[in-house]
């Protein structure tokens, strides 16, 4: 009998994405065996761990997690298959955990949080096990920790947007950004922190819309420069109006009120995962052709 190694067992939890206990269980009984170990393992468990971990996971929800002290706090994005599973009591306690990890030990990145100790094992064990539960894959997707000698806010918006900002001011400023930031879904605070990518999609599109202009080339540069300008408003934050009062920026509504903003984070659940598109008839007849 081969030995029941730390190693194997963590090849055949890769292989099928099954928990790591179930894994060594099924080790012991093929007697260290890895093809048959999987073979145990997909009768148990019906084929759903090993099956989930390639399919995509778009759907989700946002985690949110800020200190009492108003110092600390983190947003995290966590994927699954569908929306009925997003709402899921044990997938939402699981997301608000995580959420609450990364505040408070404050992990490198997704790697270091899967191995940080969770309920009676890791993160990395509890998700298995729930994929296992649950029969879809789930994946940890992002996360950013705030820490700060301001003050934090936060809004979630049916927990597919999310936004912690970092600000000083009073609490309800805070909870009007949040939700101001929710709905215009800035990309940096200022035309600075827009990514120079962005900004070099957005020239090339101007670039090619003034060229059809056939105006001269003087008027198709100012043209290109006033439409760049134009996305640079549009799409950072204290250049926007503020969607309470159109009337002033949010620039000017911070300073209003003698308040600042120094960060902030917005997550979107799937936002840029390319989602299957669900043919329901493909996917009868291929759940009957497993069944038979």
């Amino acid at each position: 009998m081969a030995a029941i190694t730390a190693a194997l067992v963590k090849e055949l939890r890769e292989k099928t994405d099954a928990p790591m206990m179930e894994c060594k269980k099924a080790l012991t009984e093929a007697e260290g065996n890895l093809e048959r170990a999987e073979e145990i393992l997909r009768v148990k468990l019906g084929n759903k761990a090993s099956k989930a971990a390639t399919r995509i996971t778009a759907e989700g929800l946002i985690g949110l997690f800020i200190s009492d002290d108003n110092k600390t706090g983190a947003i995290i994005e966590v994927n699954c298959e569908t929306d009925f599973v997003a709402k899921n009591d044990e997938f939402v306690n699981f997301v608000n955990s995580l959420a609450k990890l990364v505040a408070e030990k404050n992990p490198a990145d997704v790697e270091a949080l899967a191995q940080l100790p969770l309920a009676d094992g890791t993160v990395e064990s509890v998700r298995s096990e729930l994929v296992g539960k649950i029969g879809e894959n789930m994946t940890i997707r992002r996360f950013q920790r705030f820490h700060t000698d301001q003050q934090l806010a936060s809004y979630v918006h049916g927990g597919r947007i999310g936004v912690l900002v970092d600000f000083s001011g009073a609490p309800e400023v805070g909870k009007d950004l949040a939700m101001h930031i929710a709905a215009t879904k800035p990309k940096a605070l200022t035309a600075e922190g827009v990514s120079a990518e962005d900004v070099a999609r957005e020239r090339s599109v101007a670039e090619q819309k003034a060229a059809e202009s056939g105006k001269p080339a003087d008027i198709v540069a100012k043209m290109v420069e006033g439409s760049i300008a134009k996305f640079l408003k549009e799409v950072t934050l204290l250049a926007q109006p503020f969607v309470k009062d159109p009337n002033v920026s949010v620039e000017q509504m911070l300073k209003s009120n003698k308040a600042s903003i120094s960060a902030f984070a917005l997550f979107v659940v799937g936002e840029g995962i390319e989602k299957r598109t669900l043919d329901f008839a493909a996917e009868v007849a291929a759940a009957a052709a497993g069944n038979n």
